[in-house]
């Protein structure tokens, strides 16, 4: 039994085969409507969310499974003291695979610990995201046609991003990608991000506050909001909040096949007028959320793939 806690739990070689299964439910989607049937999905879901959450729903309800969860901490028996173990537990017996977002960091580990069913880390704390993660190699790779040979421009917060955390792990395993970090000092990248990840794998990478002298250099903007909820300083959210908006002034600096991400939700950090442009790839990015998840769940439960490919 495999779980899904951390992005790098999978070799770069099963990312591809994930990736290759998600283009191919793409292609026919009703070839794959029957093969979890009487298969459920427990969202465990202790934190607020609405594209990860219904993402995996709507990816199971594709596949012909069925779901069953809890929406906020506060309707669960959390409420009540039970512990992340105990819950896991007890929901192994009602379901066959689990996603769970909480706000704590390796909330998710634990449970995987503890469970007799697959676990999905949905998000943990400001630590990984790894279902965010597929989902933006899965964009990048079908707007670019490769995830190596890349320089991908983060923008916003990349202090306490969970989704930018993970998608340096995932991308230090490719060749030729480099990164620009753009950002306030106050909300730079981790340390360990750096020593860890990027510097082991012997990646260029630049830190900088100018989002517009960066522009001309990317194929991939990868947008982010200032998390309001990670901040113990209301001032702070507040002088930091606006430092970069996405408009179409600066998008003009930008290559003609530039491609502009976003995990969502968005507040002001990308304006609306930039939705019309080709380039912006946000709401495109969330629908592929939806293939990856069920790509996702076939391969950790072991469904056969109707198209002639078994699962993973």
């Amino acid at each position: 039994m495999r779980h899904l806690i951390d992005p790098l739990d999978f070799t770069k070689e099963e990312i591809e085969s994930l990736l290759d299964l998600a283009d191919r439910i793409i292609a026919d989607p009703a070839a794959y409507q029957e093969v979890a049937r009487h298969k459920k999905l427990a969202t465990l879901f202790y934190e607020p969310s609405t594209r990860t959450r219904l993402s995996f729903e709507a990816a199971m309800l594709n596949l012909g499974g069925s779901v069953l969860g809890f929406p906020a901490a506060d309707v669960s028996s959390a409420s009540k003291g039970e512990s992340v173990a105990d819950t896991i537990r007890v929901i192994s017996s009602y379901a066959d695979i689990a996603a769970m977002r909480h706000p704590k960091e390796g909330a998710p580990l634990r449970a995987s610990q503890y469970s007799g069913i697959p676990v999905i880390n949905a998000g943990d704390g400001g630590h990984n995201h790894p279902t965010q993660t597929l989902t933006d190699l899965m964009t990048i790779r079908r707007r670019c046609g490769r995830l190596d040979h890349l320089t991908i421009g983060l923008c916003g917060d990349l202090k306490f991003g969970r989704t930018v955390h993970s998608l340096i792990k995932s991308l230090a395993r490719y060749e030729g990608v480099k990164f620009i970090l753009i950002s306030p000092k106050e909300l730079r990248v981790p340390s360990y991000i750096i020593t860890d990840v990027v510097e082991p794998a012997g990646l260029e990478y630049q830190e900088v506050r100018s989002l517009e002298d960066s522009m001309p250099q990317l194929d991939i903007l990868y947008m982010t909001r200032v998390q309001r909820e990670r901040f113990f300083n209301e001032e702070d959210y507040i002088r930091l909040k606006n430092t970069y908006i996405l408009t179409e002034d600066k998008m003009k600096l930008a290559s003609p096949n530039l491609a502009v991400l976003h995990p969502l939700p968005r507040v002001n950090e990308i304006a609306l007028s930039v939705d019309d442009d080709p380039r912006a790839a946000y709401f495109e990015q969330a629908k592929n959320g939806v293939y990856v998840r069920m790509a996702l769940i076939m391969t950790l439960l072991g469904l056969a793939d109707p198209k002639g490919k078994e699962g993973a």
